[in-house]
């Protein structure tokens, strides 16, 4: 099954061409960066995992951006946006869900990258709209395709499991929405 990254990266598109300079030091819920370290670790994975669904990582992409803003270069809104749309393109390529990849420095199948990409997109998306204080849209569909995916790694067995790239699970409220249940799961009060 193929992913639609479409609607995601257009909505975080929209959001990173939204950031003015002055809010680049703003906190965000990813608390390891502020906005303009997490805008520019967008732009680096939107090139790790275009690159991983045409399985053609370039020298010292696959790891995604280093989450700091003082990389951030003249013009980087409209690169970060080209990039989001490239990485869409990508995974609309069948081929892209064939056999393995690598991305972030990990060899994984096809389709599980195109499920990280999608859940990166969308749950960091969250996190730049929430720092900047504007609504964010998803698709039901894309908030489906993220809970499959973070699901199977929020269990107290999977704990050792997550590294740090995701806060600790937190409790899923009572009738919480399928956004604010992927937000819990992956360590952020939604």
């Amino acid at each position: 099954m193929t992913l639609d990254l479409g609607p995601a990266t257009t909505t975080l598109s929209d959001l990173v061409a939204s950031v003015t300079d002055d809010q680049l030091a703003l906190p965000t819920p990813c608390t390891a960066y502020s906005v303009g370290d997490l805008v520019e670790h967008v732009g680096g994975l939107a090139l790790a995992f275009a690159e991983a669904a045409r399985k053609a990582p370039s020298p010292g992409s696959g790891q995604g951006g280093s989450g700091d803003a003082s990389r951030l270069e003249d013009g980087w809104r409209e690169r970060i946006a080209s990039d989001l749309g490239q990485l869409a393109q990508a995974w609309r390529d069948p081929a892209a869900y064939d056999g393995m990849t690598a991305a972030g420095g990990v060899d994984l199948p096809g389709e599980v990258a195109a499920a990280v990409a999608l859940n990166e997109v969308v749950v960091h998306g969250w996190d730049l709209a929430t720092a900047l204080g504007r609504p964010f849209a998803v698709t039901e569909a894309d908030v489906a395709a993220c809970l499959s995916f973070a699901r199977p790694f929020s269990s107290p067995e999977t704990a050792a499991d997550r590294g740090t790239a995701f806060g600790a699970v937190l409790p899923v409220p009572d009738g919480a929405t399928p956004l604010v249940e992927l937000l819990a799961l992956l360590g952020r009060r939604g």
